[in-house]
């Protein structure tokens, strides 16, 4: 059998030759930044694209070996269906081993469009060991120095004004070397626009995998991510809104060093997981230092604090006082017991203050969390039965609070695709480090259902759609009462050839708040509506030459109260000539308020994100230039500018520009060695 499998992969690999496959799929680089629009067509300012992007270039920078690949390995990719996901397990346990890459073709159910979606994030490694790490020098894969500054031209207030200590700059630094499933060492540093003139911010790690029964070992900055995010989330989901099916689940991902400027999201210590059997044993061990105003207890005379600052930023006085302000101890783990088609873990998480973490005294903070200790606990479950995941979590914190998420993701068809949702997150439900499916910025206060399905109408035609309906059970920040609310979402692709894409996507949401009479001790709840449509088209000109238009238009309604449009012409281009490549963008906006902002994602250099929110009337361009320089340099420029007609100034605070321009200049240089 396995000859005759050598010879049908020659017959595949001299097909491609004759491209009568077309284009030959070797593993090629990815667009992260046109993959996060596939997932995510309607941009939102709750959800994480940083993040997003990190999690996406770790997994490329790491691709799957698909010979080693389990069922919960394909999982993690969330975008392939449990028909493929099955499909290239069977393949596997009937013809052995994957030859090549190229050996994906023979796969039942995988379209030359899935192969290719997928082809960045995978690898066929056959006989090759992991690296000495007494060699690693020589034999890292990744190896490069990222170099970048970038700064506002136009003077902000907090520096005219002497508000902010450091100059207007904003550097940034990232080295990496490592070698895939076999060591990492790296670390960022970055300095904010208004810091002192050196790098305010540190991340490092050194990760070592598969050396004896020490499966992954990472000492530095990392995250960690069990079951469905209840007790540890390292942020590998798109999030509500985006591919309305595969999203809606998390994966057993581990641990991954951490590599982003999120200042205050990480632990920073130790975590090693080792492997026996079916067993897998994760324990860690973190210590960090946050940034927090801390107050005095008049009666106690005891320093507490109401909430741990994340924006990272020490311009002022105030905000280098508040650095480091308090100590955070994390001690926790997780045993995950594996099977081909079962996973049974428990996740338990300590975190400890050296301060007593005090809301402030208001209604809707009732439950919410005060003291200096809490513990949270509990089992997580992934069960594969044909063509369905069944999965769950349960977890208990020491205020008694209760939380739990279950759900199912399955094929009811070669073309439908359907999920399933259930959360319940009690409003005394406490969790630092989890964030799983919710409608909520945390894992807390919430009940809900979510329904989505996908439906492959032909080849080149598929629509999806989400519908979820939840309510939140206590009080909330401008919601004086129990509210409830729901959002649905429509899209269909229209994708004939591989020149031409285009897609039209609808979004509402309906909730609940206050209303502003601000004098009122209670208030009443009006129901607000959000509208969101979105009609994109993509079109490619041989390699050299992309165009991207996008009509986007936002409506937000507060009942019987006022009403709110926006609307934006988004045009992109995009060409390559050999080595260098040149973006662009011009974008008219239109809105009548804040209220019916556009956000809209943008191309960057690599490893950064950019998604500002358009609103007033004006027009939004930028510019992208790479280009190498020899063999080991590539060098980026990106220029962007904001113009709007409807103020004469931009920003507020000490952000503010005197004007009614706002533009940006940003290099960046990555030596690979």
């Amino acid at each position: 059998m396995r000859k005759n499998r050598i010879n049908c992969l020659l017959i595949l690999l001299f097909i491609n030759t004759l491209k009568v496959w077309g284009q030959p799929i070797n593993r090629p680089e990815i667009n992260l930044d046109d993959f996060i629009l596939k997932i995510a067509p309607i941009q939102t300012e709750d959800a994480n694209y940083e993040d997003v992007y990190e999690n996406l270039f770790t997994i490329y920078q790491n691709p799957l070996d698909l010979n080693k690949a389990d069922i919960a390995d394909l999982r993690a990719l969330f975008f392939l269906s449990e028909n493929q996901i099955n499909a290239i397990i069977h393949h596997k346990n009937k013809f052995g081993n994957f030859l090549s890459i190229y050996e994906l073709q023979a796969v039942e159910g995988l379209s030359m469009e899935n192969i290719r979606a997928i082809l960045p994030f995978v690898q066929v490694k056959n006989g090759i060991g992991t690296t000495r790490f007494s060699n690693f020098t020589k034999k890292a894969v990744e190896h490069y120095l990222v170099i970048r500054a970038d700064q506002t031209l136009e003077p902000i207030a907090g520096l005219k004004e002497d508000k902010f200590v450091g100059s207007a700059q904003r550097y940034y630094t990232r080295y990496r070397m490592s070698h895939n499933k076999d060591f990492s060492i790296g670390f960022v540093s970055e300095k904010d626009a208004g810091e002192k003139d050196f790098m305010d911010y540190y991340s490092f790690h050194v990760q070592v995998q598969n050396k004896g029964i020490a499966k992954n070992l990472v000492i530095g900055d990392y995250l960690i991510q069990f079951g469905q995010g209840m007790i540890f989330s390292a942020g590998f989901a798109a999030g509500k809104g985006s591919e309305p099916v595969y999203t809606t689940r998390r994966s057993n991902v581990g641990i991954r060093p951490y590599n982003s400027v999120v200042e205050n999201g990480s632990f920073r210590g130790i975590a090693n997981t080792i492997k026996n059997r079916n067993f897998e044993i994760t324990t860690m061990a973190a210590f960090n230092k946050r940034d927090a105003s801390v107050d005095l207890n008049e009666e106690t005379q005891d320093d507490f604090f109401s909430s741990i600052l994340s924006a990272g930023f020490h311009r002022t006085e105030t905000e280098i006082a508040n650095k480091n302000a308090i100590s955070e101890t994390n001690l926790g783990g997780n045993v995950l017991y594996k099977l081909d088609h079962l996973q049974i873990g428990f996740s338990v998480l300590h975190t400890s203050f050296d301060k007593s973490f005090q809301k402030r005294a208001l209604l809707y903070n009732r439950f919410e969390f005060t003291g200096s200790q809490n513990t949270v606990m509990g089992p997580n479950i992934s069960l594969s039965w044909q063509n369905f995941n069944f999965f769950g979590e349960a977890a208990r914190s020491t205020s008694g609070g209760f939380g739990y998420i279950s759900g199912l993701v399955g094929s009811l068809g070669p073309k439908v695709e359907w999920a399933l949702n259930l959360r319940n997150y009690q409003p005394n439900f406490h969790t630092f480090y989890g964030f799983s499916f919710a409608e909520g910025s945390r894992t807390i206060n919430e009940k809900g259902i979510y329904n989505g399905l996908k439906y492959i109408i032909k080849k080149g035609l598929e629509v999806s759609a989400f519908y979820d309906s939840y309510n939140f059970p206590w009080l909330k920040y401008r919601v004086d009462a129990p509210s409830s609310g729901q959002d649905y979402q429509f899209r269909i692709i229209y994708k004939p050839n591989k020149i031409f894409s285009q897609y039209l996507a609808f979004h509402q949401e309906t909730k609940e708040r206050n209303a502003s009479d601000s004098k009122a001790v209670t208030h009443e709840l009006l129901q607000t509506n959000r509208k969101n449509w979105v009609l994109g088209t993509d079109y490619i000109h041989h390699t050299w030459l992309r165009l991207q238009t996008k009509l986007q238009y936002n409506g937000y309604k507060i009942e019987n109260t006022s009403k709110s449009d926006g609307y934006a012409v988004i045009q992109d281009i995009e060409t390559k000539f050999k080595k260098s490549q040149i973006k662009a963008r011009i974008a008219y906006f239109s809105t009548d308020s804040y209220d019916s902002r556009i956000y809209a994602y943008e191309n960057d250099v690599l490893y950064a994100v950019s998604f500002p929110a358009y609103y007033g009337k004006g027009w939004r361009y930028y510019l992208i230039g790479k280009m190498p320089i020899g063999r080991n340099l590539d060098v980026w420029i990106r220029i962007a500018q904001t113009n709007v007609s409807d103020r004469t100034t931009m920003g507020s605070g000490t952000s503010e520009i005197e004007g009614n321009k706002k533009t940006d200049l940003k290099v960046q240089l990555k030596y690979s060695f």
